[in-house]
């Protein structure tokens, strides 16, 4: 029977500015006794990949805005931390309760754009998302590949609340040589029925699977995910920018 299996990788040191993540991380799998294998997907949690490309930012050197101050009295967050959500953003979709829902530049809608102050190095800095999270899954894979050898998938995740529900699990921000999505519209169910609306989000799932491999507080970035071969593909494919609904088909705006 199908089955996937999902493993915190245990051993990686802090990650720093300008660190080779894919060094760390294929020389933390190759001192547990060798775990990767092809077709094993690799998901990297974003704050490590946001750290070792630099995507810091350092509240001191923070000037925040009129609009910044505004959102500031009404959520009760440090305006520099608000400054720094508005650039991250191209657009603020609603600022209740204090929450901040903005849409990023890369098309997530998520809360505070997804600007996060847990696991940063000190309480003055900020971690942002990365520029381009596709990218840099195709980099960290490519990396792994000459390291290793072997034919993996990379997944980049962040932990997303959803609509309506309570909790948040991990996504996919970012997608290399793992299949976004597996479309069953058009085909049949068991009973025969065609199916007009299944549209499996693979890289969602599998993100949300690997949280469920670690404890939030483990300092484990990276989790193993096997079982998963047969969405690995040997290109990189359409990263996770094709799970995104388009503006247009936004039906809550």
């Amino acid at each position: 029977m199908p089955g996937i299996r999902a493993q915190a990788l245990a051993g990686l040191p802090e990650v720093r500015p300008g660190d080779d993540l894919a060094g760390l991380i294929a020389s933390a799998a190759d001192g547990d006794a060798g775990t990767l294998r092809d077709g094993t997907v690799v998901a990297i949690a974003h704050k490590v990949v946001s750290k070792s490309e630099a995507a810091l930012v350092a509240l001191a050197d923070v000037s925040p805005g009129a609009r910044a101050l505004e959102l500031a009295a009404d959520t009760g967050k440090d305006p520099r931390h608000v400054q720094v959500i508005l650039d991250e953003s191209v657009e603020l979709v609603r600022a209740e309760r204090g929450v901040l829902i903005c849409r990023t530049r890369h098309g997530f809608v998520c809360a505070n754009a997804g600007v996060d102050t847990s696991n940063v190095p000190d309480s003055d800095t900020l971690v942002v998302l990365p520029r381009d999270p596709d990218a840099s899954a195709r980099s960290l894979r490519a990396r792994l590949r000459e390291l290793t050898g072997l034919q993996l998938g990379v997944l980049i995740t962040d932990s997303f609340g959803r609509a309506w529900r309570h909790g948040q699990l991990d996504v996919a921000l970012g997608l290399a040589g793992v299949a976004p999505l597996d479309d069953w519209r058009g085909r049949e169910d068991s009973q025969g029925l065609v199916l007009v609306a299944t549209w499996l989000a693979v890289a969602d799932a599998a993100a949300a699977a690997a949280d469920l491999a670690r404890e939030k507080d483990s300092r484990e970035p990276v989790v193993l995910v096997e079982g998963l071969e047969r969405y690995v593909s040997e290109d990189d494919g359409p990263g996770a920018a094709a799970l995104l609904r388009a503006r247009e088909e936004d039906l809550f705006l």
